[in-house]
């Protein structure tokens, strides 16, 4: 059965965002994080986001392979996305047109339930907290690869929030980056 896994970067004090919406600045964000980024991915056919999100990866990543400062790495990304399958959760979106997109307005649950049984690779939320945060709620999602950075943000956007009961983790690997990241991966106990 596939997985959904939850790719997050988070400050130390478990925020998901700085000061403004998109504030990604405080993430130390490197070539170390990259690799270990394309580690991740390599096992993962489809992305999950939330509308805000979703329309924000649209609009950056398809401008990579046209801006002439693109790094390497952001080419080879955008072009795996472009490939992969993306799923936009939104109750008020009316379509997507990005590549190998699909939108889903409703029954999330049922969704996912469908998609974890059919074949393929595992499913991933990269970003996308509010959706992050749904999932959660309904405890669907089965492995956490969380990468916490040296920094507390303070009361900015938090990633556990309005988790109405316990869920027992299992540290499956955990690494620390010479950035002072710690990349932790959990699996749901069920």
């Amino acid at each position: 059965m596939r997985k959904v896994v939850l790719y997050m970067h988070t400050s130390l004090d478990g925020c998901v965002e700085g000061s403004s919406p998109w504030d990604i600045s405080w993430i130390s964000y490197n070539h170390e994080l990259e690799k270990y980024a394309e580690e991740v991915l390599s096992n993962v056919d489809t992305v999950l986001w939330g509308r805000t999100t979703f329309l924000g990866m649209q609009q950056y990543w398809t401008s990579v392979p046209d801006n002439p400062g693109s790094s390497e790495h952001e080419i080879n990304h955008s072009k795996w996305l472009e490939n992969t399958t993306k799923i936009a959760f939104s109750k008020t979106l009316e379509k997507v047109d990005w590549k190998n997109s699909r939108l889903v307005k409703e029954n999330i649950a049922e969704e996912i339930m469908k998609l974890k049984q059919q074949s393929g690779k595992d499913m991933i939320i990269i970003g996308s907290p509010v959706l992050a945060q749904s999932l959660m709620q309904l405890d669907l999602i089965d492995e956490y690869r969380l990468t916490v950075n040296p920094v507390i943000l303070g009361s900015e956007k938090p990633l556990f929030k309005d988790i109405p009961h316990k869920m027992d983790l299992r540290l499956v690997d955990s690494r620390v980056f010479d950035s002072g990241v710690v990349g932790l991966t959990y699996q749901r106990n069920k």
